[in-house]
């Protein structure tokens, strides 16, 4: 299932990652180990943030996509399952079926 993971970076330890002169390469190694299909970095609420569209094949792969985001960064983070349009697609013809086989 495709998930979209969100490590929103205090500018403190912001500073400090950006200052570490290997910290392109670390981040470049977690995107590789994470596998992720895209990955985009903005600005919200006045952090960092990273965002990563990543594949999760089974929950117990959970902390290890979290868990370096969490020490290795001090982000703060948020999981979402996402789809694509394709999948907006499959579903939404189910679901309005399934909605209206719940009206009384």
């Amino acid at each position: 299932m495709r998930f979209l993971i969100l490590a929103k970076i205090p500018t403190e330890d912001g500073n400090k990652m950006v200052q570490d002169p290997n910290f392109l390469r670390k981040l470049e190694e977690y995107i590789i180990k994470v596998r992720a299909e895209a990955t985009y970095f903005f600005e919200a609420d006045g952090n960092r943030v990273a965002s990563f569209i990543v594949d999760i094949e089974s929950t117990d792969r959970i902390p290890v996509l979290l868990e370096p985001l969490f020490s290795g960064m001090g982000a703060h983070v948020e999981l979402h399952p996402v789809m694509s349009f394709d999948d907006l697609k499959k579903g939404i013809p189910q679901a309005v079926v399934e909605a209206n086989s719940y009206r009384y």
